[in-house]
């Protein structure tokens, strides 16, 4: 029996950076597939043909079930026909152009993941605190000296989680708008302000515009290792240079993806998430007032915070056997996009999930993902979320917006690029 085809516009939406930078066009596309489609077969012309997963039962139980569903077979974010054969060309055959845990399948990945693995876990974040904290309050004494306007991704949101993962890995606070700006030439590819240009300004493929970036981490990190192994530290960077692998020393491409996981997604997905929070209270004074009335609640804005944004947008499975997903039979090497941002909508989930809510409870978000690729810094970005609005929101007496906030044109990482504000603080 023929597959039913997806309308064109539904299609396109999926895979339009652009459309992620536009909350109704997206939002109007995962709605239309969760109602009727939620095991959708997506074609459109340049990209290989794919499954999009919108509903969250069918996203938890791809997650839960890593031997079925890889991870690294194929690319494990959407990119076109054109980018992928030209990165198979530069790797000898590789759909990757780095190999990091989002990358890896059984065996590897639970080998990888552990050795980071206690750095990361609930009972040490809380040990950081204090300095977490310390962070938190300069990020806020700035904002104060901004008399009243500012715009909060550039002058507050970036800056904040950025300095809290660099110091952890073991970067110098003189390097960490090197490392902020690889991190939007990598996540912003597709957006003109953030994108990397060659020498002369010209713009570069999606290919070419990754391999300069992995180069530039490549050559700052390589002296990091050296560095660590000849002289180690208490910190991540040193367990990442000394690391090992089955009894001998990880691979320096394996190590040099390690360092870049951690130096991007360790802070870009908080700032997002952070930013996501001042522009939704920002539009809401009924729902800033409530948390301010009642500091208990922001453990519950922080989660609402990281639903509503959905930093990461999708991560990409194929299937190793031939299987089933809600009836719909999935072939062995069939694509599967996991549409997160979806999940979060699931209006069998949430209850009025179209709505900001600083008290929702329960809220079981799958913004960190599910199963054995769950986020690793899951509980210090909520740790540092928690620290920072507990230090500013006692002191802003009022935000709103002051201007038209925007979103990165990105399909797999996006959050707000800009979100300018007028504020007061007593």
């Amino acid at each position: 029996m023929a597959v039913e085809k997806v309308p064109d516009e539904i299609a396109k939406a999926l895979v339009d950076p652009a459309c992620y930078a536009e909350d109704t066009p997206l939002q109007t596309a995962f709605t239309w597939l969760r109602a009727h489609r939620p095991v959708a077969p997506i074609e459109v012309e340049g990209f290989d043909p794919f499954w999009a997963i919108t509903r969250y039962a069918d996203i938890v139980e791809i997650g839960k079930n890593p031997k079925k569903f890889h991870n690294g077979d194929r690319q494990t974010t959407l990119t076109d026909q054109a980018n992928d054969g030209r990165i198979r060309e530069m790797t000898g055959g590789s759909p990757h152009l780095i190999r990091s845990l989002v990358q890896m399948d059984p065996p590897d990945h639970p080998i990888y993941r552990a050795l980071t693995m206690d750095w990361f876990t609930p009972g040490n974040v809380r040990k950081l605190e204090g300095r977490i904290r310390e962070i938190a309050r300069a990020a806020v004494a700035r904002m104060r000296a901004m008399d009243g306007r500012c715009d909060f991704v550039r002058d507050v949101a970036l800056g904040y989680p950025l300095h809290v993962i660099m110091e952890i890995l073991g970067v110098p606070e003189e390097d960490e708008g090197r490392m902020l700006m690889l991190t939007q030439e990598l996540f912003g590819v597709h957006d003109d302000d953030l994108k990397r240009g060659d020498d002369a300004g010209s713009s570069m493929e999606y290919a070419q515009q990754i391999q300069a970036v992995v180069a530039d981490f490549d050559s700052y990190f390589s002296a990091i290792s050296a560095g660590r192994r000849a002289n180690p530290r208490d910190d991540l960077a040193t367990v990442i240079a000394n690391a090992q692998i089955n009894g001998e020393p990880m691979g320096g491409f394996e190590s040099l993806c390690y360092y870049m996981l951690v130096a991007t997604a360790g802070h870009d997905t908080t700032s997002s998430s952070t930013a996501g929070a001042i522009w939704e209270l920002a539009k809401d004074p009924a729902e800033f007032a409530k948390v301010r009335a009642n500091p208990g609640l922001i453990p519950s804005l922080v989660d609402e915070a990281i639903r509503w944004i959905t930093p990461v947008k999708h991560f990409m499975r194929s299937a190793t056997i031939d299987t089933e997903i809600r009836g719909q039979a999935i072939a062995a090497g069939d694509w599967m996009m996991l549409c997160f941002l979806s999940g979060n909508r699931d209006e069998d989930v949430f209850d009025d999930p179209f709505r900001f809510r600083v008290d929702r409870q329960p809220n079981r978000h799958m913004a960190f993902g599910y199963g054995a690729h769950v986020c690793l810094g899951q509980h210090l970005a909520k740790l540092e979320m928690r620290i920072f609005f507990e230090e500013l929101l006692p002191h802003l007496t009022h935000v709103e917006l002051d201007g038209e906030p925007t979103r990165s044109k990105a399909s797999f990482v996006n959050g707000p690029k800009s979100v300018p504000i007028r504020f007061r603080f007593q």
